[in-house]
Formats: structure tokens, sequence, C-alpha cells
């Protein structure tokens, strides 16, 4: 379901000549019987508003007074969401001839055409105060009060996102409303300059086309909106002068190819569109390639597992995004861990519409092709979900299927796009041969479209940090670490990260040293394991000069690792088999 809730004005909206009938009593039911909320948005001081309708109870919350005031029915509480005008002010007014001027909470109101005495008044009483115009109304609310500021806070309170509201209205003092929902409607009889503003107008006027309105959102979920809706697109890239970007509730992006290559930088660029876009994401992060994010809260970490329930206390705010951290996991138990961590996300976004994305990174692992229940987990997300990987023809074939378009990055984009296709069983695009993509290019396919073209992607704002907590205190697991062995290979000792490393490498003997310098083994594992070109470059020269003595490459080597990487003092954080541990002490004396 995209919308959870619907949010709308009163008068010339809900209600004709100050009152709501009985059909839009009705169909308010309806809507609330479908499982979403009703929030109602309107210019009224609240007295007067309950006097005047038959059932406020039906509404989750009513945001009063333009978006001074919020009301919750159920517990009958009142909340003011900002600072009224000094009592100073109403009084000048009626000194200045304006007879008619009500004060509510917050709210200071009159009519016109006494709209140039109450802009004298506020501007000769050097007050911070701003007028909006509700057809004849005249209406004085502190600077940066509006509709769209009392929704924001009524959703907080609901746990709900903009992103899945629908807003209605009718009048001048709407347009913030509108604008700020994920949908905005105006009813047949609003204003001329708010249909042209909306994304949809009603056929019916008032109360029928509130009607109207809701029998679309429990039919299809206004689904005939949805092409409308291209202002909330996200950019992946462009061509030429053309923007290629997703509906953010119609597509999954596969992002893919070698490592290195960029899959990294690409997705934080689309992560930080999402976040400026207040779209809500989960990232599930296998190896700590995302904790430095600016835009998210980590939860677990190297130490210690990331527990699901401390995700979704985090989420519980629309604005706040979450990294779940597996460092802490053990490799062959971070399937397992990600196969419990969805029923729950599943059932929040079920019940908020959010989180509104889900990141995979190392998709290969956690979706493999053996994965049987991969099918059920890409069926409670069909949509809203960025796999990462490098290796996409090993990915699940729900996963391949649910794909709607591919960003294949990094060296022979052409042979990744081939395998992808193969696994998939889809007749492969035509596409450019190339060896290797430059920084911030990427392949873009939709899947089922005859080419495959190249895009230029954007940086993200701050280039991230090299991942040092990963790779200086994490587990790169049996497969990426590091094996000093020696000549003879006698020797079995794993470096599992950058820290445990350098120790190893100051105490391993000058033969084993200079046996893995000479191959160059140290500079092959920074930059296929590691993944840090640059480190691996600076380290290759160093095992290039071949006449340096043993305890000058070791220094030197050392030196460029914490150059670019900050290595704690004291002993390892990460995870140390006990046999493995030993058996290092002993071969190190």
């Amino acid at each position: 379901m995209r919308y959870h809730a619907l949010a709308a004005d009163y008068d010339g909206t809900l209600a004709h000549h100050g009152k709501i009938d009985e059909p839009t009593w009705a169909a308010l039911r309806r809507l609330r019987e479908s499982g979403r909320k009703l929030i109602m948005v309107t210019g009224r001081q609240l007295d007067d508003l309950l006097a005047q309708i038959e059932h406020p109870e039906l509404f989750d919350r009513i945001v009063a007074e333009n978006g001074a005031l919020l009301y919750q029915p159920d517990g009958k509480r009142t909340r003011t969401l900002a600072e009224p005008p000094p009592p100073a002010f109403a009084e000048e007014l009626r000194k200045r001839g304006v007879d008619q001027v009500a004060t509510g909470h917050v709210i200071v109101a009159t009519w016109s055409p006494h709209e140039d005495t109450v802009l004298h008044a506020i501007r000769e009483l050097g007050l911070e105060l701003q007028v909006i115009f509700n057809k004849g109304a005249v209406m004085v609310l502190p600077t940066g009060i509006n509709k769209a500021t009392g929704l924001r806070c009524a959703l907080c309170e609901l746990e709900l996102s903009a992103h899945n509201v629908v807003a209605v209205g009718d009048a001048e003092n709407d347009h913030a409303l509108l604008a700020m929902a994920e949908c905005g409607v105006a009813v047949a009889n609003a204003l001329d300059s708010l249909k042209q503003r909306a994304d949809v107008v009603t056929k019916g006027d008032h109360g029928a086309g509130i009607a109207e309105l809701i029998d679309l959102m429990i039919a299809n979920d206004l689904a005939a909106a949805a092409p409308k809706l291209v202002r909330h697109h996200i950019q992946l890239g462009r061509t030429g002068e053309t923007t290629v970007s997703v509906d953010p509730y119609a597509a999954s992006v596969l992002v893919c190819g070698t490592s290195g290559g960029g899959k990294s930088t690409l997705t934080t660029w689309f992560l930080e569109q999402l976040a400026e876009a207040g779209y809500q994401f989960v990232i599930i992060d296998p190896e700590g390639d995302f904790v430095t994010l600016d835009e998210a809260v980590v939860i677990g970490g190297n130490d210690s597992p990331p527990r699901i329930e401390e995700a979704l206390d985090v989420l519980r705010d629309p604005s706040r995004n979450v990294v779940i951290d597996m460092l802490g996991v053990a490799l062959e138990h971070r399937p397992d861990a990600f196969a419990h961590m969805l029923p729950a996300l599943a059932t929040l976004r079920a019940r908020t519409g959010r989180p509104h994305w889900l990141v995979v990174d190392e998709a290969h692992h956690l979706l493999p092709t053996t994965w049987a229940s991969a099918g059920d987990t890409i069926a409670t997300r069909p949509r809203g979900i960025v796999y990462i990987t490098v290796h996409p023809d090993s990915l699940a074939p729900a996963v391949l299927e649910a794909t709607h378009d591919v960003l294949v990055v990094g060296a022979n984009p052409h042979e990744t796009l081939r395998k992808l296709c193969e696994a998939a069983q889809v007749p492969m695009p035509r596409a450019p041969v190339i060896d290797k993509l430059p920084a911030g290019q990427a392949l873009w396919w939709r899947v089922g479209a005859h080419d495959a073209v190249e895009i230029r992607c954007e940086l993200p704002r701050g280039e991230r940090t090299r991942h040092s907590r990963k790779y200086s205190e994490g587990n790169l697991g049996r497969d990426r670490s590091f094996y000093f062995r020696g000549p003879d290979a006698k020797l079995n000792l794993k470096a599992h990260n950058l820290q445990l490393f350098v120790q190893i490498a100051d105490g391993v003997d000058d033969a084993t040293w200079q046996f893995h310098l000479a191959n160059h083994d140290y500079s092959r594992w920074l930059r296929h394991e590691v993944k840090d070109t640059e480190l691996a470059d600076e380290v290759q020269q160093i095992e290039l000069a071949g006449e340096l003595p043993p305890a000058e490459s070791r220094a030197q080597i050392r030196a460029a690792i914490e150059k670019r990487y900050t290595l704690p003092a004291d002993a390892p954080t990460g995870v140390v088999d006990p046999e493995e541990d030993a058996a290092r002490k002993a071969a190190l004396g």
C-alpha cells in the first residue's frame, strides 16, 4: 500500500456551507476501515470546528488554526505548535477599526478588506508575523507556520511519512499542504491556481470529490496518479542531456560490477538523493561498507551483532535511516540473520509504508541461488530495493526477476551484463564493449529494453573515507584474509584485517616477509581484497624496490597503511579464532 493516510481541508473540501454531509461521512468511514489514517487540516479555530462536526472521533488527528494547533480526538489532547502573537497585536487591530478580530490559541484572524491594516500593524509593531489568505479570510500566524508544518507534526505522532499521504484542498492556504504530500489533490470547486498545482483534480466538488478520491485510494491506491508524480523520481545519471531516473514506488535496482569499480560510491549518491527527498531507507551491510554514511544511524558493528529491535526503534522516526552493520555476525550466519530481520521490516512497511527502500549489500551472499526462501523474501518487497553484488549470476532467480534497472560499473561491463542475462534467462541487450568504465560512469539497462547505454553518475556530496573500520578492525573472513605462509609453506598465520597484518608482519622472520614481498602478495591482497587501489599501487612500488632491507620495507609498508587507516594501539578488536591465535603466538615466539 502506497498511501496510508488522507489529509483533508475542511471548508470547501470536506464541508459545504460549513457541514459534512452523510455520503462524505460514509466515505470517511470506508477509508478508516481500509486501515488508513484520516487527518483534517483546517484554518478554523478548534472550538468553532468541534461545534460544527458530528463525528470528530473519525479523525486520527486534527490540525487547526492553519497549522498552529494539533488535536488528538480520541484523547481530547491539544498541543500548540507555535508561540502566539502578543495580545497587543489584536488590540492594535481593534484600535485601527478592524471590527472582526478573532483570536485562537495562536492564530489572529479577520476578513478582507482589512489586509492592508493588518500588514501596517505588523510592520509598525515590529513583529515577525505572516499573513495567509483563505478566500475572504485574512489569517495572521508566526512566520513559517502553515498547514504543511502542522501536518508534519501530526504525521510524526502517527509515525507516518509525507511520502505515504494524499492531501486534498480547495483554496490559497492549501498550496503548502499539497506540495508536502506525495500526491496533491484539488476538488473540482477549488481555485484555478490550486488546480494547476495539484497532481489530481477530482470530477466531483466538495464532499463528492472526497468520496471519489477515497474510492480510488481503496480500489487501486490511486494508481492513475503515479505517472504524474515525476517530481519524486530519483536520478540514476545522465546520458547526453537526458536524465535517467526511477520511480521510487515502482523500481528495484541491481548495482553490479567488479571489485573497486564504484558500486558503493554510486549507491551512496543514490542514498543521498533518497535522504534529501525524505524517503526512509535501511541498509543491510554485511561488511561495513556504509558505516560512515552521514544520513543514517548505524546499528551493530564488529563488537556487537545488530538487534532488529534497536533498528525498529530508530525507524519509528520517519526522518531517520538505518545501517544494519553485520560485521559482528559470523560470515556463515549472516544470511540467516538477514532472513530473521526481514519479517520485522516487512511488518513495519505494511503498517506505515516505511522504510521506503531496502539496500542489500553483498546480495550474492545474502540472497544466493541456493536460498529457497528468496522468493518469499522478494515477495514481501517487490519494489524499493537496491541489490549490490560482484556476482550478479550468483543471485537467487527471484531477485533477478524482480529487478527493473541494472547499473554495471568497473571492468568488462559487457561481460558482467552477459553473465546476468544468462542467469536470468533473458535476451542480452545491445551494449558497448568496454575494457573498463571510468569512475563516475555506469552501464544502465532497463530490463527488457533493447539497448544498455552509458550514463554519467554524480559523485556523492562528500566522498566517503575508506572503510577504515571494516578493513582495519573488522573480520574480512577466511577467503579474503592474508596468510603469511613463507617460502616452504611452514606457516599459516591469518591476518583478517589490517591491524593484524601489520602486527604479524612485524613478527615474522625475514625469509617469510621477503618471500611475499618478492611475489607482490601484499599489493595483490590490498588491491583485490581490501579494495584500495591507491594503497596497493603505493605498496607495489615498495615491492619493486627489491634492494630494500626487510626492516625498511616493513616500515614503509606499515607507514603507507597507517597514513590511510587509523590502526588502534591496543589489542585487535576483530574476532580471533583461538586456535589460530595460539598458533600465531607460538610461531612468533
